[in-house]
């Protein structure tokens, strides 16, 4: 229950974000259950209650379409959209909505949701619009994906060797390797945390992502919860110099926080 309170708190952040930043009258969107699919649950500018609730099918109208294809999709004049099933009419003639964009948001290669934008009018859908939409939709996926790893990190650990040692483990290696002097054992190390940094097998989420290494030795130093002052005494730097690194390393990922560079860093296949 507080996960789905949570969650909903974030939708309608979002949303909030999308109709301040591009004006559109109406806004709403959705978040998808295991066992109920997506449904309708956050609406701001609506004058009817008639998509509140709504519970969307993938494959059928347009967010449906955005639910199956996992990529955003818009149309200038719903009712008579030739690319879409149209299940959903009544509801979206309720409302008087004629131009529709939806947004997906993905969170570890799975739609976790849809955003939806739409005038009253069959005009088409901006450019800035449409990248307001898909920027909000990357703000949501990012909100969720640091819950979830949160609540991953909170869980009670499964029997055997728990992931944090490994990844403890990974992280006093990373410290480890610039120390050593010998360059053959340097490289067996950081060989050894390559493997690491690929064991969990999950698909890098932001492909492209290319930290040097001390920015790595640095977020790996973060992972674990060392401050910036820990982090400069293990890696022997300056801990202006742990900014620095930090900041780049944020910059290339995208990130916002040390929480979520470190989310991120995992995501891409950079941390373990």
């Amino acid at each position: 229950m507080r996960e789905h309170v949570e969650s909903s708190v974030e939708l309608r952040g979002a949303l909030l974000r999308l109709r301040r930043a591009t004006g559109l009258p109406v806004v709403f969107g959705g978040l998808t259950h295991e066992t109920r699919g997506l449904r309708i649950g956050e609406l701001n500018g609506a004058v009817t209650p008639a998509l509140r609730g709504l519970a969307i099918s993938a494959g059928s109208g347009l967010g449906g379409k955005c639910l199956a294809l996992g990529r955003p999709c818009a149309v200038t004049d719903y009712p008579s959209a030739r690319h879409i099933t149209h299940e959903y009419d009544g509801p979206v003639s309720a409302e008087g909505l004629r131009s529709v964009v939806a947004v997906p948001v993905v969170v570890r290669r799975k739609v976790r949701g849809v955003l939806y934008g739409a005038l009253r009018d069959a005009l088409p859908v901006g450019e800035r619009v449409f990248d307001a939409a898909v920027a909000a939709a990357r703000d949501l996926e990012q909100a969720l994906a640091v819950r979830d790893e949160v609540r991953e990190l909170l869980a009670p650990p499964p029997p055997g060797p728990s992931w944090e040692e490994v990844r403890q483990a990974y992280g006093e290696l990373r410290e480890l390797a610039p120390k050593v002097t010998d360059p053959e054992l340097r490289e067996r190390l950081l060989a050894v945390c390559g493997r690491l940094e690929t064991a969990s097998g999950a698909p890098a989420a932001l492909p492209g992502v290319a930290l040097t290494p001390r920015e790595t030795d640095v977020l790996a130093a973060v992972a674990s919860g060392a401050t910036n002052a820990t982090a400069a005494a293990r890696l022997g730097l300056r801990p202006e110099t742990v900014k620095g690194y930090l900041r780049s390393a944020m910059r290339k990922l995208g990130a916002h926080t040390r929480l979520e560079a470190v989310v991120a860093a995992r995501r891409a296949g950079v941390l373990p």
